[in-house]
């Protein structure tokens, strides 16, 4: 439990090194600090595989550490969404870029998988039943805050009541998007009335009007055009972001080729629709005016 984690002033610290001689603690009258605090305990308890197959725990340990990526990643941009809402920009710049680091974790995870060939799949996919990455609530939590919303896809957790309505906040919320296009309206930019009403749980094409807000942004090139350093921060997410819808469908050929998924979907086809769809769209078609 958290409560085994005792603060200590830098003096106590001190004091204590000075009784250890420089050496490290060794005893302690309950679980070692540490695992009070990161519950390392608990995390190795969780990979717990279908199959005698070694390569399984790869795969399983990868997709918990994405999972936890993923949950970050919703964090940061919460607290950016939370910081925007407040028109603090300087402040949302630290949660983006945390965010952009993030990312390159995450998608630095898929390296470890490289090694996996159909056949070393394989050995346990059919264990996995219907189970599919397709599945992740986290991963849609980030979808719909980056305004990738498609409705039909909160539908696989109807049965998992608190994941469901979790979700249901997320798609009929504001994304992270919206809050910009917002602040871009509250920082004096013409951005039309009925963007600042519309269905949030709806997906959007880009709009001239957020394009041309984006240009007059960027053709301010000093340093404290704070609108600007947001615009590079959001790009810096969204190129992310994209890594890794393209690593997963660069790991799904090498594993699976075109074969159907086990989520039910045609597997590579279906992942190459979906990234078809753009993250921001406005920031992006807004360079073809700069």
């Amino acid at each position: 439990m958290t409560s085994a984690v005792r603060p200590a002033t830098a003096a106590e610290r001190a004091a204590r090194a000075e009784a250890n001689g420089g050496e490290p603690t060794l005893e302690f009258a309950e679980r070692t600090p540490y695992d009070a605090y990161v519950h390392a305990g608990t995390l190795h308890t969780l990979q717990q595989t279908l199959s005698k197959d070694p390569g399984e725990m790869s795969f399983l340990m990868i997709s918990q550490v994405m999972e936890l990526y993923f949950g970050l990643v919703r964090f940061e941009l919460r607290e950016t969404q939370r910081l925007l809402g407040e028109d603090d920009v300087y402040g949302a710049l630290a949660p983006l870029r945390r965010c952009a680091l993030h990312l390159d974790g995450l998608n630095a995870a898929w390296q470890t998988l490289r090694w996996m060939t159909p056949a070393d799949f394989n050995k346990f996919r059919n264990l996995l039943g219907e189970g599919s990455g397709f599945q992740s609530a986290m991963y849609r939590h980030l979808e719909f805050l980056l305004g990738l919303k498609t409705a039909s896809l909160v539908r696989p957790f109807k049965r998992q009541d608190d994941v469901y309505h979790d979700l249901l906040a997320s798609l009929n919320g504001p994304s992270l998007w919206d809050d910009v296009i917002a602040l871009l309206a509250r920082q004096g930019h013409d951005i039309p009335a009925e963007l600042l009403t519309r269905d949030f749980a709806e997906e959007h094409e880009a709009h001239p009007a957020v394009e041309a807000a984006w240009v007059a942004v960027y053709a301010e090139d000093t340093p404290g055009n704070l609108l600007r350093q947001l615009g590079e921060a959001l790009t810096e997410v969204a190129e992310r972001f994209d890594v890794w819808r393209h690593k997963h469908l660069m790991a799904v050929a090498r594993t699976m080729g075109a074969k159907v998924g086990s989520g039910g979907s045609n597997g590579y086809a279906w992942l190459q629709r979906s990234m078809a769809r753009t993250v921001f769209p406005e920031l992006w078609s807004a360079r073809t005016h700069m």
